[in-house]
């Protein structure tokens, strides 16, 4: 279990260092920005409680935020990602979360299973983030191409990372 909460500690760290230095200056075409840092709350363990999974994703959003100029759009952002995502494990999977594993991963549940569940998690943050960035509806689908092309490059770093660190699925 320290095991466990160790890792998620160096990760948490890490990818806020990895957003704010490297990928907070990464903007191609004024549309891309990829947000890494959504991989810590994907990557909670199941068993983690609702209340903790919110103060989590405050916690790193408000890191975001503080380094990124962006007062509260990430934490507001990320808390919303975090509040649905029990939803979303339901959703993609017909089994209970105590038999899902100790923490979703594409090895252990399969590529299928995450691709989905991250797509919508991450589709969820980049939709609410770039709106409440922009507040107005008067660029609505230029937002909603910045929304996708975002969390295409999102979830491809995402998958990446899942199987540099992870190693293959069983799917």
């Amino acid at each position: 279990m320290t095991n466990l909460v160790s890792r998620n500690i160096v990760r948490f760290f890490f990818l806020i260092l990895f957003q704010v230095l490297i990928l907070n200056h990464i903007n191609l075409g004024g549309y891309t920005n990829p947000y890494i840092y959504v991989y810590f709350i994907l990557l909670l363990p199941f068993a983690t409680p609702r209340w903790l999974l919110l103060i989590l994703a405050f916690i790193m959003g408000l890191s975001i935020d503080l380094f990124s100029n962006t007062p509260g759009l990430n934490a507001a952002a990320t808390v919303l990602m975090a509040f649905f995502r029990p939803f979303v494990i339901r959703a993609v999977s017909n089994i209970p979360e105590e038999e899902l594993g100790i923490q979703p991963s594409m090895r252990i549940l399969g590529f299928k299973w995450f691709l989905s569940y991250a797509t919508i998690l991450v589709l969820i943050h980049n939709f609410a983030l770039f709106y409440l960035e922009i507040f107005r509806f008067a660029e609505f689908f230029q937002t909603l191409l910045r929304v996708i092309l975002s969390a295409v490059f999102t979830l491809g770093l995402i998958l990446l990372s899942e199987l540099m660190f992870y190693g293959r699925s069983k799917k």
